[in-house]
């Protein structure tokens, strides 16, 4: 499984494109196909798209199989996005198919849509028309905004790669983006860091120390009252079933130990960091930080701290400054720091397997498991564990 975010003009999420590992159709149309690809789709129902979306819409890629048997009502109308695929054909019994999803409250969206496309007799029933803009003309963009949005259809702007083209397109009239144009800082022009994001990196080069000094580490958490209130919040969460309240980062850092104090603090700085920025780069951090820290025990990696090194993989575009000025402020080992910094390194491979894991490169995360004694299965599931952990510790922040 994986997720792609699809945000609003003004970069919030408003859903996640699922792709499932070897499609959904072969799930649905053969039940005792692959078993690996059915135990992530499996895993994924069962997990539940509150989980998978934290609320958000789903928008799950439909066959005219999918469409054609009702599959698809298998997932809660209030929550799911049915994406017509490109080929598709309109026919009497699709557009009936898409009627019924209609009137039982799903939103309809029309994947990859193109002037002249085959598909113009679903566009009465379509809510969202997805364009992408890698294989479009302007002219043929500008062609569709016309003829569809903003009031016929709500218009998405797929394959948005750089803040550049997230701004044309919104200033022609997209509404929703989809893209990774929210994830690298604007390398236009330099970025000062803000003083409170100072001291989300002081404390990330703090608990980063070979030696932990607890005294220093409780000043500089002090000296940010947002990090006292986050650290302090969580651990007086269920979460931690601690008998008697902890009332001071004192008291917080003597009971943790240091290996939790090193973990929780990294956390808490990162939400602190990405306070004004969309939540899912904070979100994505977390989850490939995780994801790092589950296959710590099962791949070679050193004195590296791979949590670490997922958490900074997203630091730049949380911060929105250059990795190579966030590296100048967190003392990270020497390998992690070729990895990040797009260098060759022994945990390259660890690396590109979160990449395309995340992204639903599903060969190339197969070849890089088995590259790293993994089963892709096992890769997956470590994946839906991040997902799940990151919800966890995201909620209500």
């Amino acid at each position: 499984m994986a997720r792609q975010p699809i945000l609003t003009s003004d970069e919030k999420v408003f859903g996640y494109e699922i792709l499932f590992r070897d499609g959904i159709e072969d799930y649905f149309v053969n039940p005792d196909s692959d078993q690996a690809s059915r135990s992530t789709l499996n895993t994924s129902m069962l997990l539940g798209l509150d989980v998978l979306c934290a609320g958000r819409r789903a928008f799950i890629n439909c066959t005219r199989d999918v469409l054609l048997k009702d599959y698809i009502m298998l997932l809660p109308s209030e929550q799911t996005v049915v994406e017509v695929l490109e080929e598709v054909q309109p026919d009497d019994l699709v557009i009936a198919a898409c009627r019924r999803l209609k009137e039982a409250g799903y939103l309809i969206a029309l994947d990859d849509f193109g002037v002249d496309d085959p598909r113009q007799p679903l566009t009465d029933l379509a809510d969202i028309i997805k364009v992408d803009l890698r294989v479009t003309t302007r002219v043929d963009q500008d062609t569709m905004i016309k003829r569809y949005g903003p009031w016929r259809c709500r218009m998405l702007a797929e394959k948005v790669e750089t803040r550049e083209e997230f701004l044309t397109a919104k200033q022609a009239g997209f509404l929703y983006f989809q893209g990774y144009f929210f994830r690298k800082p604007e390398t236009l022009h330099v970025h000062e860091i803000p003083a409170n994001q100072i001291n989300y990196l002081r404390i990330l080069q703090a608990v980063s120390a070979p030696e932990l000094n607890v005294r220093d580490l409780e000043n500089v958490i002090k000296g940010e009252a947002s990090l006292c209130y986050r650290l302090l919040r969580y651990l007086n969460s269920p979460a931690f079933g601690f008998s008697t309240e902890v009332h001071s980062i004192r008291h917080a850092l003597s009971i943790l130990g240091e290996r939790e104090v090193r973990r929780w603090i990294r956390l808490v700085a990162t939400l602190g960091a990405g306070q004004n920025r969309p939540s899912e780069l904070v979100l994505t951090a977390l989850v490939r930080a995780r994801f790092c820290e589950l296959l710590s025990p099962k791949v070679p990696h050193g004195e590296s701290d791979l949590f670490l090194m997922g958490l900074l993989s997203m630091m730049d575009a949380i911060l929105e400054v250059p990795m190579d000025k966030v590296l100048e402020s967190v003392p990270i080992d020497r390998e992690s720091k070729a990895v990040l910094l797009g260098g060759a390194s022994p945990l390259r491979a660890v690396y590109q397997l979160l990449l395309a894991q995340e992204s639903g490169e599903w060969q190339s995360a197969k070849g890089l498991a088995i590259q790293l004694h993994l089963s892709d299965d096992e890769a997956a599931q470590t994946y839906m564990q991040s997902l799940q952990w990151a919800q966890e510790m995201t909620r209500g922040a």
